[in-house]
């Protein structure tokens, strides 16, 4: 029996995800604008469980935020620094082999490494600490460095961006994470971060990972100035990018979070918002294998929800991540295994630990 909408709108937009018709424009701000919440969760959960059935995914990671010293200095940024700034830290290549070594005895499949653009760090340190990590931690997949990051290494090493992906590679660079393309857009660019690279040079970029065979997830950070329209024109040329290249891995919507910013009279997101934001990436990136409910930025419970709403993945432990939690989120720093589960659980799903290119770990899960 087909679902009853409140929304007559809904009613065609189920009947193209029905029929594997793509989604238009008009169709992904319909879902940004429509009342029927649940109506538009259902259409996302149903897009959701013809690809995965019950099964959520998360992984057993920890993260790396190896400096907050900054360059760019973005409006919407809580985390960054200047140099002599109180707070302002970069970890030495020795400061990370202590904090990977004081989680050696804990599973750990995957680290999550960014930073700000510190010029105070040559090139050799970013080969150096993927290097370290590498022989640390053999059988981890090492998760780093954003596209802004790219640009900034290639500049710094006075290679191209082919030949910088190539040696960060060879050193240990196993995926990327999707920050950085917050929305991508012009008017969005020159107002927030005007100093970080622009949506034409992220795209650039990402497709040389992409061709380099790296995956990579994307984002869209949402909540703070952009527009619905603007939204949905981001997750079409992901979409995009996706149909030429095919490496996008996972998509994470972000939600804003303004304390500690520049920005801190902007309201934080509803759940209303946050949900409509998953249903809208599940429904609009057909050609995407995952979405992911980013439970740091909006919490265990409403992460829980979303799994019912088009995502199918929780990301992971999350161990001492600091960017997120710097601008307010309240949310847990970092979650066990049986925590993680636990909450997969509860939400009505089933539990599968996977490594960071969602191969199933055995002897895990339910």
């Amino acid at each position: 029996m087909d679902p009853i909408f409140m929304d007559e709108r809904l009613k065609q937009i189920y009947a193209k995800v029905r029929q594997g018709t793509r989604l238009s424009k008009e169709d992904g701000i319909c879902i940004y604008q429509t009342r029927d919440l649940l109506g538009a969760g259902k259409i996302a959960h149903a897009a959701r469980c013809a690809r995965h059935g019950n099964t959520a995914f998360y992984v057993y990671n920890q993260h790396l935020n190896y400096t907050n010293i900054c360059k760019n200095r973005c409006r919407f940024c809580a985390y960054a620094k200047d140099r002599q700034e109180s707070g302002a830290y970069a970890w030495s290549i020795e400061e990370i082999s202590r904090r990977l070594m004081d989680r050696i005895d804990e599973p750990v499949d995957e680290l999550h490494i960014v930073g700000g653009l510190n010029e105070a760090l040559g090139f050799d340190y970013y080969i150096d600490l993927l290097k370290t990590v590498k022989q640390i931690r053999p059988q981890a997949a090492i998760k780093a460095f954003t596209c802004v990051e790219i640009d900034y290494l290639s500049r710094l090493s006075g290679l191209g961006v082919d030949e910088t992906i190539a040696q960060l590679k060879e050193a240990g660079l196993d995926m990327m994470p999707g920050g950085g393309a917050e929305i991508l857009n012009t008017r969005i660019h020159d107002t927030l971060f005007p100093k970080k690279i622009d949506h034409t040079r992220w795209i650039e970029i990402v497709k040389a990972v992409h061709k380099a065979g790296i995956t990579t997830n994307a984002t869209m950070l949402y909540g703070h100035i952009e527009t619905i329209e603007e939204r949905v024109d981001h997750l079409i040329t992901l979409r995009e990018i996706q149909d030429e290249t095919h490496g996008f891995s996972a998509f994470v919507p972000l939600a804003f979070h303004s304390k500690n910013t520049r920005m801190p009279e902007l309201p934080p997101t509803t759940a209303v918002d946050d949900l409509k934001s998953v249903a809208a990436a599940r429904l609009m990136l057909d050609n995407f294998d995952h979405i992911k409910a980013y439970w740091v930025m909006i919490g265990e419970p409403l992460s829980q929800v979303a799994l019912s709403f088009g995502a199918d993945d929780l990301d992971g432990t999350i161990i001492e991540e600091r960017i997120t939690h710097t601008a307010g989120a309240s949310s847990a720093k970092g979650l066990t295994r049986e925590q993680m589960e636990n909450m997969i659980r509860k939400a009505g799903f089933e539990p599968v630990q996977r490594d960071s290119f969602y191969n199933p770990k055995t002897g895990t899960g339910s």
